[in-house]
């Protein structure tokens, strides 16, 4: 079956994050059309290739590379293919193959394992037992690895409790628990295109009490009980962020509500606005998406309306514009402009590992720009502050 066919259980493993944290979500979102987008149909389209890729090394009796090629030129003909996939699930393989070959002894490779999850997530009547597929699974030495790829690069995943994985790994200790001794799991992400690697481990009685957790709230949402928490992280992806009277009424007030209160805010009470308000303008957004649709589908949304924005112009042959624009005098060079591809483009082109190998002394990496993430960032703290060194040097300097 293929990526973009399979099916979604209510409580998924990919919106775990949501309904875990806000359990009324699930059936709340529900009375939305699931739309997609061309992101996530990119990301299906690079899932594929990951797989066949992963396939093709590990069982090459039955998918060799006579049948690889032919289901990667067949992929190569979808409109939404570009050639840097090769090279990012190139990065994927890559990744399990050191896994695997690190182990004491070879572990056993699973991909594209459909796990059951009926016994921590229950379902409504009618509908398919709770599941999930797990791009790639290894078993041995009693270790059990889940290894997750992601394409987008518009958020960091991190592995680090991360529940979509937590969840497959107890899908696939249940199925392989009577096989294979499991003493310690591993959770993998890997997203290539911010160069993101992550993972984390914690044992299996860890694990097991994740599941004890997750059985008590998926029994809440499966019901659409429990209370809204509406936050950046929990609506990115809900369906009903637009009409979410929860997010709505949580974001008016961080945004509009106001007292008496001395006339300078404190730094402490900047952090908690910047925490309290990252979803303010995210939900404006969202809600001037949502009301646009509404009045471009003739519904009255009193103070606003749909209209016209600024139009573009182009060629309908350039070509042939082109000889009129030199006929009239104008010389040919003046009509181009010559550009060399960025950095990150070559290094598309050539892939991560000939770029570095090639040209990779020719590259120097700058200082980024300062931005400010919260502290649960891994990166280091900076400041402008000057070291007592810095300042004697600068006095010696002077003299």
């Amino acid at each position: 079956m293929g990526h973009a066919e399979r099916k979604h259980s209510i409580l998924s493993p990919s919106g775990a994050h949501r309904w875990l944290y806000c359990t009324p979500s699930a059936l709340l979102e529900q009375q939305f059309p699931d739309t997609g987008s061309e992101a996530a149909m990119e990301g299906t389209l690079a899932h594929e290739l990951a797989e066949m890729k992963l396939r093709n090394y590990v069982n090459t009796v039955d998918f060799g590379k006579t049948k690889f090629t032919r289901a990667v030129n067949k992929l190569k003909k979808d409109p939404l293919w570009k050639d840097e996939m090769l090279g990012h699930t190139e990065d994927y393989l890559d990744y399990v193959k050191n896994l695997a070959l690190s182990a004491p002894s070879l572990p056993t490779v699973i991909i594209e394992k459909r796990v059951d999850l009926s016994a921590w997530i229950p379902s409504l009547p009618d509908t398919d037992p709770a599941s999930g597929t797990a791009d790639c699974i290894l078993i041995g030495n009693g270790q059990l690895h889940v290894i997750d790829f992601k394409y987008g690069k518009g958020v960091e995943v991190s592995a680090e409790g991360n529940p979509q994985l937590s969840l497959y790994a107890l899908g696939a200790y249940e199925t392989y628990k009577f096989l294979y001794r499991i003493e310690r799991i591993h959770l993998h992400i890997v997203q290539p295109r911010i160069n993101n690697f992550s993972s984390w481990d914690c044992s299996l009685e860890e694990l097991l009490e994740f599941g004890k957790y997750v059985q008590k709230k998926a029994e809440l949402a499966i019901k659409g009980e429990g209370d809204f928490r509406p936050g950046e992280n929990t609506c990115r992806f809900c369906r009903a962020k637009g009409r979410c009277r929860a997010r709505a009424d949580r974001n008016v007030e961080l945004a509009f509500a106001v007292g008496k209160k001395p006339p300078l805010i404190t730094n402490a009470e900047m952090g908690e606005y910047l925490e309290k308000g990252a979803d303010v303008e995210k939900w404006l957004s969202d809600l001037k998406e949502l009301a646009l649709k509404e009045c471009l589908a003739g519904k009255d949304v009193p103070g606003w309306k749909a209209v016209e924005g600024r139009g573009t112009r182009s060629w309908t042959d350039q070509d042939k514009a082109f000889e009129v624009v030199k006929d009239a005098g104008i010389d040919e060079t003046m009509l181009y402009v010559k550009s060399p591809l960025s950095l990150a483009k070559v290094e598309e082109l050539m892939g991560k590992k000939a770029f570095a190998a090639s040209v990779g002394d020719y590259v120097i990496k700058s200082p980024g720009k300062p931005t400010l993430v919260k502290t649960s960032d891994k990166r280091e703290a900076i400041t402008n502050k000057v070291t007592a060194k810095e300042v004697f040097k600068e006095e010696t300097n002077n003299e």
